[in-house]
């Protein structure tokens, strides 16, 4: 049975689509006849991971077996993550995309910035003729003020900030039109907005500077006193701040280009909430939101039933896919292996967090692509921490069978899956082939 935060998930994707399927006057009828059916690219799809995403689904209906696939090729055995790979909001994001292109020839069409954290997918969307305004940082790539009215503005996955929204409306771009914002992006909209009304202030789980944030602290502040926290370690400077601890006149250098404007940190302080980036780690916002709650308790001596006077009830507000996901690792990281590859990315915060995730057990390679495993003897892969690439000699032990678990962010492609593990048995002679798995795969039926 379904949980009830699960259905609501689901009716808030699909109310979100209907909406704004009924303002570009495309057939929400056929959408309800097809809920779950995305029309992506087919260089997106992986043959192999089709067969084992649609059987581990036929035999794991609710969702509760989070041990990770086998796909043993004899002399090296992948260990393949329960849930990965493009989220119910990444492919309805591509959808409109590509969408928007076919039905709209001989247009300008622009996006705000990155549709999703994933490099071949940008790509293919510039190679359609599509232009970003900005990068992803928010640095404007293109003025606005070359823009006109009839030009064609696609808002990406992770949605966009009230002023840019209005700036766009201001020049006569239909942004709801074209607007790809994740529905589970917009329920931490929603559930901000819901806190703000009974006077609380907003405080943001997130990385100050991803688009996603700044799009939630920007729908946030238009309604209550918001201020961002990037970790457990800025949660515990601004915790200083609501106990008295620090003066409250350092607040605003400490936290300078984090806070809404006018934020009193006197009196803002003493009814709090805590939201967060849908993609960071779970375990991170919980940790946040039960520290600052007991710092609440503590403060204001409050007894259990009294707590809802200074801290906002706001449950989690990861996404399905960021919590599956990040599960399925935990699963994932149970089995015996030698080491971890993580797709995605390298901008991508979710994925990144994955890469967190297996770091804390084995050693890890984050790669955008199965190009950068060179050789059986050499990997490229990237630092999250320093930001750079690193050049890994000896990544695969001398030792048979080699055991390598997988995984990769909600904005990688399962094509891209299926590209590394080809890539990883080509150094295996005598390793079975995908084609024989997959008729293996049949044959279990």
């Amino acid at each position: 049975m379904e949980t009830p935060d699960r259905i609501f998930f689901k009716l808030v994707s699909e109310l979100s689509q209907i909406r704004r399927w009924a303002v570009s006057g495309l057939p929400t009828l056929n959408y309800l006849c097809n809920m779950k059916s995305f029309d992506v690219p087919i260089i997106y799809r992986s043959p192999l991971i089709s067969a084992i995403k649609k059987k581990r689904k036929e035999m794991d209906k609710l969702k509760k077996d989070f041990t990770p696939t086998l796909l043993d090729f004899g002399p090296v055995q992948i260990h393949l993550a329960r849930h990965f790979g493009f989220c119910y909001g990444v492919e309805n994001a591509i959808e409109i995309a590509f969408r928007t292109v076919d039905q709209n020839p001989g247009k300008r069409i622009f996006l705000l910035s990155e549709m999703i954290h994933n490099p071949q997918v940008n790509a293919d969307l510039q190679s359609h003729g599509i232009t970003f305004l900005q990068d992803t940082y928010g640095k404007q790539l293109i003025s606005f003020d070359e823009l006109k009215s009839d030009d064609i503005v696609i808002i990406p996955a992770f949605g966009t900030t009230l002023e840019i929204e209005q700036r766009l409306n201001g020049i006569g771009i239909q942004t709801e039109k074209y607007n790809t914002t994740c529905p589970f992006v917009e329920k931490v909209w929603n559930r901000s907005e819901a806190i703000a009304k009974k006077n609380y202030t907003i405080i943001i789980h997130g990385k100050p500077g991803h688009e996603e944030t700044r799009a939630t602290f920007s729908h946030a502040a238009s309604n209550a006193p918001s201020v961002v926290v990037k970790d457990m370690q800025q949660t515990m400077e601004l915790a200083a701040y609501i106990t008295g601890e620090k003066p409250a006149g350092q607040f605003y250098e400490e936290f300078k280009g984090q806070y809404s404007p006018e934020f009193d940190a006197e009196k803002d302080l003493q009814r709090i909430g805590v939201v967060n980036q849908t993609t960071m780690l779970a375990s991170d916002t919980q940790a946040i939101a039960d520290y600052l709650k007991q710092i609440m308790i503590s403060h204001y001596q409050l007894e259990e039933k009294n707590i809802a006077e200074r801290f906002a009830d706001t449950r989690d507000t990861l996404c399905y896919a960021t919590n599956d996901n990040q599960t399925a690792v935990a699963g994932m990281l149970q089995t015996d292996a030698d080491l971890a590859i993580v797709a995605g990315g390298y901008n991508s915060s979710n994925t990144s967090h994955l890469v967190e995730l297996c770091e804390e057990k084995l050693p890890t390679y984050f790669i955008n692509t199965e190009e950068k495993i060179l050789s059986a003897k050499e990997i490229l892969h990237y630092n999250f921490h320093t930001k750079q690439e690193v050049l890994t000699a000896n990544y695969l032990p001398a030792k048979s069978p080699v055991k390598i678990l997988i995984t990769s962010g909600a904005s990688c492609p399962d094509a891209i899956v299926e590209g590394i593990i080809n890539k990883l048995i080509s150094f295996f002679p005598e390793a079975k082939k995908v084609s024989e798995l997959l008729n293996e795969m049949k044959d279990d039926k």
